[in-house]
């Protein structure tokens, strides 16, 4: 079903804004804009595109769950002008941000569209590629470009190979740093975001420093959803540096891709010792064990034959401020697989 067009007024209203009135422009020299005085002009990278900004864009629209908590974390909720997420997402009222989330409106539990961006008079759009933005969608940076509409895309999700189909260019938490750092020369928070990765960084290195030795590490197999094939992660979505930091070994660390389906004939032949389930989606964590423990092909891996199965929420698998945290957590879990032998 189509959504209904943006009302005339507000698409006039988006139609005569330009990137420079969000403080954003596209770089055509490719260098670095000089700094004639104080932190503005800045020019950054963001997925290969340089851009920009004059000033700090003052009506950001997010898309999904880790990418609105990137803005909360760095404190950035005063510069937005709402959220699109659904409802399927978790309790967002144990998160720390709970303040945030009180305070920005919640635009939508739908897809995002270019007519929710016009009708907030977003200067900014924050999503990521099959995150929010599509070609299929008709959502892309080009097309809001057009509304005088800023973009900036989620690191994890940046397209890349020949044919730009998948996603992805740096390892998960690198894409975190990146976009932490990004966004703070954007906003002119800086301190705030080396803060944050300083303290990121802590967090994951004293997690990894209590995982086994490489060989010793057991094997993860990260299940999203599906029956017929299994959608997982590749190495550029955040389940690879979680599982990978928390000290264990990601079976799928070969795809160089973020998400993507696999045949159940490779999780079978890689025999994981523990499968990690996203609880996301229409289909509860519940539903999904169940039908892994019962699904005849997968009866002899290790992972269903031991009972090790260990869920954890959408916020903490994709690029997001939880990631830390979530290595934390697994790493606990992973280190009770390997004493229990």
């Amino acid at each position: 079903m189509r959504r209904p067009t943006a009302p005339l007024t507000a698409l006039a209203l988006a139609l005569t804004l330009a990137l420079t009135g969000c403080g954003a422009k596209v770089s055509d020299d490719g260098k670095h804009a000089a700094k004639p005085s104080g932190h503005y002009p800045v020019t950054v990278e963001n997925c290969g595109t340089r851009t920009t900004y004059d000033k700090a864009p003052g009506r950001v629209v997010t898309n999904d769950v880790g990418i609105t908590e990137i803005m909360f974390a760095l404190g950035l909720e005063n510069r937005m002008a709402g959220y699109v997420m659904p409802d399927n997402v978790g309790n967002l009222d144990a998160v720390p941000w709970k303040a945030a989330y009180d305070k920005v409106p919640r635009l939508s539990n739908k897809a995002i569209t270019r007519e929710m961006a016009l009708d907030a008079r977003a200067d900014l759009v924050f999503a990521g590629w099959n995150y929010g933005f599509g070609e299929d969608n008709g959502l892309t940076p080009a097309s809001l470009k057009k509304l005088g509409i800023g973009s900036y895309v989620l690191t994890e999700s940046c397209h890349h190979g020949a044919d730009g189909s998948a996603r992805g260019v740096m390892p998960p938490l690198e894409a975190l740093y990146t976009d932490l750092e990004t966004l703070g020369k954007i906003f002119d928070v800086e301190d705030r975001a080396a803060a944050l990765v300083k303290r990121y960084k802590k967090q994951v290195a004293d997690a990894a420093a209590k995982a086994p030795a490489p060989a010793e590490r057991p094997s993860v197999f990260l299940y999203d959803d599906g029956r017929d094939k299994p959608l997982t992660s590749g190495k550029y979505a955040g389940p690879h540096d979680i599982i990978t930091k928390a000290g264990g070994d990601h079976t799928m660390k070969d795809l160089k891709d973020s998400w993507t389906t696999v045949g159940w004939e490779t999780v079978v032949a890689r025999n994981p010792e523990v499968i990690v389930i996203n609880n996301y989606g229409d289909t509860s964590a519940a539903q999904k064990k169940a039908f892994l423990t019962s699904y005849p092909p997968l009866a002899n891996v290790s992972a269903i034959k031991h009972h090790r199965i260990y869920v954890m929420d959408y916020a903490d698998l994709v690029e997001s401020p939880r990631n830390p945290a979530a290595i934390s957590d697994l790493a606990r879990y992973l280190r009770g697989v390997r004493a229990a032998g």
